[in-house]
């Protein structure tokens, strides 16, 4: 059974969607846009939740932990009203939930455009534009698009992926909106799955590929993992970059890791989901204002 809080959540949103689906364009054409990326600390802090999309719902040892939506909306509205959090990383399906919370004025906002490389599928490098494409994000009035870009050197599937981040990349740097990818080396393992290489020199290989795609660079971002040596990764680029977070088993250790990436030049915050959304003490208020501190 639903809390009080969710039930009264799932109620707007639900009766909204049945009634009135014309409300979800009304509250974005109302939503007061943020002036900057860049929250008073002068780094970003973005909350990512497009895990779903993909079929990724697993956190810690529960494979359905984010599949339920009324409480995965109820730990981002927490995330959101933080001290310090700029913005939030999602597909279209929460992106509207959240305006109709009406949660999103003074935040930065990205599409999450490629979700087809289904999380554990035989076609996970094939990973096609099924989200945001620039044209929607634009007439959102959202403040860019985040695209996945996982280079398998063994997978036919793999220049596809790359022409359409490419692609992505154009379109985004042509209205002026902030391109966001996160690029990974990624080969497939013996038991059928595929798995990103986080060494170093794997990803700064990522890191040169993905500088590279688009003709225009001015408005492109890296979305990084924090790996051994970030200051030779970030030495890569002159792209700005923001940190991902991924699934942390330590705590501890991913703080610090991500504390001492963020003194480098070219890191400009945090884009972090799982690890802030769901920590293992289940508290969300408090995992997020760490992180911030961290700014």
């Amino acid at each position: 059974m639903l809390s009080a809080d969710k039930s009264w959540m799932a109620d707007r949103i639900v009766r909204t969607r049945v009634n009135d689906p014309a409300a979800v364009a009304a509250a974005a054409a109302r939503r007061v846009r943020a002036t900057s990326p860049f929250g008073e600390h002068g780094k970003v802090m973005i909350i990512a939740a497009d895990h779903p999309a993909r079929g990724a719902n697993a956190v810690g040892g529960d494979p359905s932990a984010m599949a339920d939506r009324f409480e995965l909306l109820e730990r981002m509205c927490t995330a959101l009203e933080r001290p310090g959090v700029t913005g939030v990383l999602a597909t279209a399906d929460i992106l509207e939930d959240l305006l109709l919370l009406g949660v999103l004025d003074g935040k930065s906002v990205f599409g999450s455009m490629n979700r087809a490389g289904l999380a554990g599928s035989t076609f996970e490098i094939d990973d096609r534009f099924t989200g945001y494409d620039a044209q929607a994000v634009a007439e959102m009035g959202f403040d860019g698009g985040k695209m996945l870009t996982r280079i398998a050197l063994d997978d036919p599937a793999t220049p596809s992926a790359l022409e359409n981040t490419a692609r992505a990349v154009d379109q985004l740097n042509d209205r002026r909106l902030i391109a966001m990818v996160e690029p990974f080396m990624s080969a497939w393992q013996r038991d059928g799955r595929i798995r990103n290489d986080l060494t170093t020199d794997a990803v700064i290989k990522s890191v040169t590929i993905a500088s590279g795609l688009g003709r225009r660079s001015a408005y492109t971002w890296l979305k990084l993992p924090v790996v051994d040596d970030m200051e030779r990764v970030l030495a890569s680029s002159t792209l700005p970059a923001v940190l991902l977070g991924g699934e942390v088993k330590d705590a501890e250790a991913a703080f610090a890791s991500w504390g001492k990436a963020l003194k480098l030049p070219t890191a400009q915050g945090l884009t972090v989901g799982r690890s802030l959304l769901y920590p293992s003490d289940g508290d969300v208020a408090g995992a997020v204002d760490r992180a911030v501190g961290l700014l």
